[in-house]
């Protein structure tokens, strides 16, 4: 355990500054706050007997951003002087809280008609993880999601995708339609020209058992791409 968590004892000297920043945050809102402000609003609960300022700045010199710190791995986490079990837990457990809302958005309404959320949901889910994953939102006929699956988790650049086991699957859960989604760790996400094979590959196998492909979304720190919007379905 890192000495950011032992109990520093005596009278916080901080403690007024908590307490402007909460006030901040509740007059003015999130968007008044810079990204460590937000992060020390969070560890203020974890650590209730430190200053965390310096470790919130600390944090985002480190990752670069309050969506990138939430949603760095453990390991990496851990190699932040300050950061102890207990901060990693409250970290994930408001990514997953960010995930759930997204979630929440996206099952609605047909997707189709509430692209944004879409957009919304798959860069708080992949944007910024750390290897490449391919996931999939399978569709009803009314364009609700019934399923939301992770097929497959690969490497910094490059994740091993099955077409037949995708439409095997969809066939499995009665799906007239999907989104295919996945995430470039570099930051970039301009499809390459592996993805635009595999898309093929997908549609192709899809099309002639009435599964459409609506598109496929490619996320990344830097902004997201679509298929469609490319032309390239």
């Amino acid at each position: 355990m890192s000495g950011f968590e032992d109990n520093a004892g005596g009278e916080p000297h901080y403690h007024g500054h908590r307490e402007r920043l909460r006030q901040r945050f509740r007059e003015a809102g999130a968007d008044a706050l810079a990204d460590y402000e937000l992060l020390e609003l969070v560890l203020f609960r974890v650590l209730p007997r430190r200053d965390v300022k310096p470790l919130a700045k600390k944090l985002i010199e480190r990752f670069g951003s309050f969506a990138e710190v939430i949603t760095a791995s453990p390991n990496l986490l851990r190699e932040v002087p300050g950061v102890g079990e207990s901060v990693g837990t409250d970290l994930a457990i408001v990514f997953a809280a960010a995930q759930r809302i997204a979630r929440g958005e996206l099952r609605k309404r047909p997707v189709l008609s509430s692209w944004s959320s879409v957009i919304d949901y798959c860069r708080t889910t992949m944007a910024f993880a750390e290897k490449e994953q391919f996931r999939v939102l399978f569709l009803d006929k009314k364009n609700t999601v019934i399923a939301d699956e992770v097929q497959q988790s690969g490497t910094v650049d490059h994740t091993p995708v099955y077409p037949r086991e995708i439409v095997k699957r969809a066939l499995e859960l009665s799906a007239t339609a999907l989104i295919l989604v996945h995430n470039h760790p570099s930051g970039d996400p301009t499809p390459s020209r592996a993805d635009i094979q595999m898309t093929r590959s997908i549609v192709e196998i899809a099309a002639p058992l009435g599964i459409t492909v609506h598109d496929h979304i490619v996320v990344g720190k830097e902004g997201h791409a679509s298929f469609r919007g490319l032309k390239l379905l």
